[in-house]
């Protein structure tokens, strides 16, 4: 024991121990930083893995609705040709108002035909007779049988009987 003793009272046995004791906490500081620092990596590449795997999905999200959009627009653009399409036809036709027109004309050369005395008294009166007719016609039963037959329910009651024998005058 005395040489334990001895040994323990040598400056450089002092010195050795303390150098000692100051690299077992320097490397014990060192393991439990390493040991943090690998939890904290473990954590992050976890993290990361998380945030990619939920730009992925959004990415497939995303992409899903711009793939939907571009279908609706696609189907928008060719409505939008169709109906471009059916108003160049539909304006090509002639209109609700010409045809109108073309009706109460046609009524008031029928009611001419009848009444050819006095032309110009005669016309204005078979014109106005035949707006009557074809306003009053425009709603009810006349209006049915004129879209069902245009011919009919347009002309006088005598019209209708086969008396067009002044078609040659």
């Amino acid at each position: 024991m005395e040489t334990f003793l001895n040994i323990i009272q040598e400056r450089f046995v002092w010195g050795l121990a303390i150098g000692l004791a100051l690299t077992f906490f320097a490397w014990k500081s060192g393991l439990s930083t390493k040991l943090r620092l690998s939890r904290d990596v473990r954590r992050l590449e976890n993290e990361l893995r998380e945030l990619q795997s939920h730009l992925n999905t959004q990415l497939k999200i995303n992409a899903q609705g711009n793939q939907t959009l571009e279908q609706e627009l696609k189907k928008l653009r060719e409505q939008n040709e169709n109906l471009r399409v059916s108003l160049a036809t539909a304006q090509g036709k002639p209109g609700r108002a010409e045809l109108r027109q073309y009706q109460v004309m046609e009524a008031a050369v029928r009611q001419m035909r009848e009444q050819a005395p006095g032309f110009a008294p005669a016309w204005e009166k078979a014109v106005r007779h035949a707006e009557v007719e074809i306003e009053a016609g425009e709603n009810g039963l006349k209006k049915l049988v004129r879209k069902v037959i245009p011919g009919i329910g347009m002309g006088t009651p005598a019209a209708g009987n086969g008396s067009d024998k002044d078609d040659d005058d």
